[in-house]
């Protein structure tokens, strides 16, 4: 079936269809799987991790590949093939927060041998779905990971249970929505139009772009060369080649290798700094939800400090389309927002616990001053009147405190009373919640 003499992108294969798939996992053990990413291999190139690190600044190489002795990726090479699918191998990485340290992500490599975007709409939970579900029988990563990590519920919300998907589509000399109309023309307006389908994992009739706002959603593209963009969405994300794939040989091998490796690992660091931003967006959450607040303000700044220093960067390489890829990936979840948000509402809450302490020790100084000042002027007294006797001492004494207590009831006198008064309060309140609390 087609449109105005164009196929329809869900009944299409392309020349070379690769399709990678991640999801969140409960990581058991540490995995008896060799370490380091997936080494694809083309040609003579091996894109283990000593390549990979080339391709990276050390910072961000250390959160995706680890550190010698301290490895957080491994691999498992397989060969599964069920249902127009391929199952070439299996990744874990480490991604452990403050709260949840057995926090994982696993990656399923798969070449496509049928059309792509039913199989993409069935890992969406689109309906309805003809098909069998892509992530069942010898790809269901519960039998693929036993012993090694556990899946989460499907039954969770959509954003957490429904795997992140990014594919790799080429086009035949037939399917022309997707072509460049030569070397160096323009792009058909159907090249994005599948390039967000791919993406979104979704059809028109799922998803219908209105025509006011179609722009907005495309204008987000990325155009690697003149033969390929990708797109990052939230679910997913996608690259399609914009001329004919020739095969063995072609360009297109070492598009898709790249698509596998390097573009996935700046997709799966932005993975995981959005995991550590949703920690600590819920860790401000719980500041007052506990008696020691300046505690938990001295514990959420650490953890932004740490995070900071080991996740949270914007520029990953000299390489310019790893870079725009994270950032696209960014945008789509506000992560550069949400983080600002974040350093602004610990400084707040920094700014409230200095006050706080500023309080407690002026109170404290309050106490001091309201009970030395009696026994201290007495003394000064009979010190000055080289007095030894223990009358003069407590008539000293007794008028030193009778002065204090005028003195007290002046309008100065008031604002000291009415401040212990208050750090008394506090003090009380402290200590009900942390009894409560415990």
């Amino acid at each position: 079936m087609t449109t105005a003499g164009n196929p329809l992108l869900e009944e299409v294969t392309g020349a070379r269809q690769e399709l990678t798939v991640v999801l969140p996992v409960r990581l058991l053990r540490t995995p008896q799987w060799p370490e380091g990413p997936f080494p694809f291999d083309l040609g003579n190139r091996r894109t283990d991790t000593q390549t990979r690190s080339t391709y990276f600044a050390p910072a961000s190489a250390r959160a995706l590949y680890g550190e010698p002795g301290r490895p957080c990726r491994w691999h498992l090479p397989l060969d599964v093939k069920h249902d127009g699918l391929q199952l070439l191998g299996m990744e874990l990485l480490r991604a452990a927060t403050t709260s949840n340290t057995e926090h994982a992500l696993a990656v399923l490599h798969f070449s496509v041998e049928r059309e792509l975007l039913p199989v993409l709409r069935a890992l969406a939970g689109r309906r309805p779905n003809h098909g069998e579900e892509p992530l069942t029988g010898p790809f269901d990563p519960a039998r693929l990971l036993a012993g090694v990590a556990d899946v989460r519920d499907r039954d969770a919300p959509f954003a957490i249970a429904r795997p992140y998907t990014i594919a790799f589509l080429t086009p035949t000399p037939q399917q022309t929505p997707a072509l460049r109309s030569g070397l160096e023309g323009t792009l058909p307006a159907t090249a994005d139009r599948w390039l967000w389908q791919l993406a979104s994992r979704s059809t028109p009739e799922d998803f219908p772009l209105p025509p006011e706002t179609a722009g907005q959603q495309f204008k987000d593209a990325i155009r690697i060369s003149a033969d390929w963009s990708a797109l990052v969405l939230r679910q997913g994300a996608a690259f399609l080649g914009h001329r004919a794939d020739t095969g063995a040989g072609d360009f297109f091998e070492f598009a898709a290798l790249h698509s596998r490796t390097v573009y996935l690992d700046a997709l799966l660091l932005g993975s995981l700094q959005r995991d550590h931003i949703d920690e600590l967006t819920d860790e401000l959450s719980h500041v007052f939800t506990s008696a020691r607040l300046a505690h938990r303000v001295a514990r959420l700044e650490r953890n932004i400090a740490v995070f900071r220093s080991t996740y949270w960067r914007q520029h990953l390489t000299a390489h310019g389309p790893a870079n725009d890829l994270l950032l696209a990936f960014q945008n789509q979840h506000r992560l550069p927002v949400r983080f600002d948000e974040i350093l602004a509402e610990a400084a707040d809450y920094s700014r409230l616990v200095q006050t706080q302490e500023s309080q407690q020790i002026s109170g404290a100084l309050g106490v001091l001053t309201i009970l030395g000042l009696p026994l201290s002027t007495a003394l000064s007294i009979l010190q000055v009147l080289d007095d030894h006797s223990v009358v003069d001492l407590i008539v000293s004494l007794t008028l030193s405190i009778a002065a204090t207590a005028a003195a007290l009831t002046t309008r100065y006198g008031r604002l000291v009373l009415s401040s212990l008064r208050g750090e008394m309060t506090r003090r009380r309140d402290h200590r009900t919640a942390h009894r409560r609390d415990g």
